[in-house]
């Protein structure tokens, strides 16, 4: 994955079938303050083979890819989060 993406905390709902659902994400912003956001909507773009999405960042299937619209000062703004099983670590587009 890409070294620009920003490390973020994910709150994730599992359904009994492995299915996981973004909830929240949570970033320190400038000032290291935590700022938490709900997702309003998203789509699963995980499991379309190695591929580089438009923001550059290149996945393969193991990569859990979601594009998610969150609202921030009361704009609606769309972020994609990428995890990593492996490394066990949420990153988002910046």
């Amino acid at each position: 994955m890409a070294s620009d993406l920003q490390p973020v905390d994910v709150i994730c709902q599992h359904s009994r079938d492995g299915k996981i659902t973004p909830m929240k994400i949570r970033i320190i912003d400038e000032d290291g303050v935590f700022q938490e956001y709900k997702i309003k909507g998203y789509r699963d773009l995980t499991g379309h083979g190695a591929r580089t999405m438009p923001d550059g960042v290149y996945v393969n299937n193991n990569t859990l890819v979601y594009e998610c619209n969150i609202t921030s000062f009361g704009r609606e703004k769309r972020i994609r989060l990428y995890y990593d099983p492996p490394g066990m670590k949420w990153r988002m587009n910046a």
